[in-house]
């Protein structure tokens, strides 16, 4: 073998020291170094909501995250006599449901709906213009309301009709006057987020971008005040006609706006040739199209969100009891797969939705603390962890604060770590993304 190391011989005769080699290589990579740092920033340094809530437009008034919360709290109380009982029905260890029993019913009491979407598009669907123009004024003055008073969920927007040739006259209407209507009773905070639905191209997501502009140059916004998610509900979101993966191209093509990318289970499905029976989160279908997201979304701080289970807990003690253990099992499966987001059709979908998520941080606490203060602190958890799985302990804790299943106090008696340490090591920047303003915390 030979050795490639400059000798003593070969820098007298002019070789180039390694300091005007990294200096040529830095130049070199300059832009492709840049280009990274702007496409791929990590994570925002803000919290994600454990789910968003999607009601119909003309059904919306500021009193019902409140009453969701009292409705899910009642088919509690109807349908489940012990929280041993509640843990048999969704598969869930009674010791574990006990635990986070509390937890829980305060959630549901306090705070019901982390992300809640006003649908102006399947959910509410083709009215006369001046019904709908009235629903949409009406509707943001009442959240402009409840955002002032506090009532408002932390996370709050409209899901308006998409930018396919049919419908886009409508649902620009509709994005303009919530707008105009929302920031005129001063309810626009950072709290507000825009879903774009059915999007089959990359010149729908520039066309969002422009339209967001526009509306901020009307009003006199900040730029970028105005952000959006990218319902990924069509096979075209997914593989474009070229070959190439048109998810990616959208995120990089929204200028930074985008925040999150949704899953719509159904129309997904449907457009992909599944029968409706077998139409579910977990069809092989959707996890190839999630899976293609989740590589998507990586590195660029951009939420995922899984879909919804249209099948509700409703009925009779059994029809409820065995929905419940749909979503309880769908809600931990799309955890475990990384998508820590999902949708919520029905108030009584709400008690697995906690259930679900605060078991799942509480199950995988005890070890991901011990990794942890091995970590920093030194000792033997009997993990060689790296850098980057650090990074996926600590945010792994940190959501688990986030969503009120785990507290601050917890974790700084066993790992002497407060939130902010645990930001550091899991490469949370919250230089890089808007300030929280009037961004209450969810947990």
């Amino acid at each position: 073998m030979t050795d490639s190391r400059p000798m003593a011989d070969d820098i007298e005769k002019g070789a180039a020291p390694v300091d005007t080699l990294a200096d040529e290589l830095d130049m070199r990579l300059a832009d492709s170094d840049e280009e990274l740092a702007d496409r791929f920033p990590g994570d925002r340094g803000v919290r994600q909501p454990v789910h968003t809530v999607y009601v119909p437009g003309d059904r919306y008034t500021g009193a019902l995250p409140a009453e969701w919360g009292r409705q899910a709290l009642a088919a509690l109380d109807d349908h489940v006599t012990t929280p041993e009982e509640f843990g048999e029905i969704t598969g869930i260890t009674p010791e574990t449901v006990c635990e986070v029993w509390p937890r829980v019913r305060d959630k549901l009491a306090r705070e019901p709906i982390e992300d809640l979407r006003i649908d102006f598009e399947d959910g509410y669907g083709t009215r006369p213009d001046a019904e709908e123009d009235a629903a949409v004024t009406a509707t943001a003055r009442a959240l402009a309301t409840a955002v002032r008073d506090g009532s408002a969920p932390p996370y709050h927007g409209i899901r308006f009709k998409s930018f396919e040739a049919a419908t886009r006259r409508r649902g620009l209407r509709t994005l303009r006057l919530f707008v105009e209507a929302l920031h005129a009773a001063g309810g626009l905070t950072d709290g507000f987020v825009l879903t774009l639905p059915k999007v089959t191209s990359v010149a729908q997501v520039e066309a969002m971008v422009l339209v967001c502009e526009r509306l901020e140059a009307e009003h006199g916004l900040p730029a970028r005040t105005l952000r959006f998610e990218i319902q990924v509900e069509t096979p075209q979101s997914i593989l474009g006609p070229d070959g190439t993966v048109l998810v990616a191209r959208m995120v990089h093509a929204s200028a930074g706006r985008c925040t999150g990318l949704h899953y719509g289970t159904y129309d997904y499905s449907a457009s992909c040739g599944i029968a409706a029976a077998y139409q579910s989160m977990e069809h092989p279908a959707a996890d190839h199209a999630k899976a293609v997201m989740q590589v998507t979304a990586a590195g660029t701080g951009v939420f995922l969100s899984d879909g919804s289970t249209n099948v509700l807990p409703v009925g009779d003690r059994a029809a409820v009891h065995a929905a419940w253990r749909l979503h309880a099992r769908l809600v931990r499966r799309s955890l475990e797969r990384g998508f820590y987001q999902g949708w919520d059709l029905h108030p009584a979908q709400l008690p697995t939705r906690y259930l679900a998520t605060y078991t799942f941080y509480r199950a995988g606490l005890g070890d991901a603390l011990a990794r942890l203060r091995a970590y920093v602190g030194g000792g033997d958890s009997g993990y060689l962890d790296e850098p980057a799985t650090a990074a996926a302990l600590a945010g792994f804790v940190l959501r688990g604060v986030d969503c009120g299943g785990v507290t601050a106090e917890e974790i700084a008696a066993a790992t002497g770590l407060d939130p902010g340490r645990l930001a550091v090591l899991a490469r949370r920047h919250p230089e890089k993304a808007s300030p929280p303003g009037n961004l209450r915390a969810c947990g």
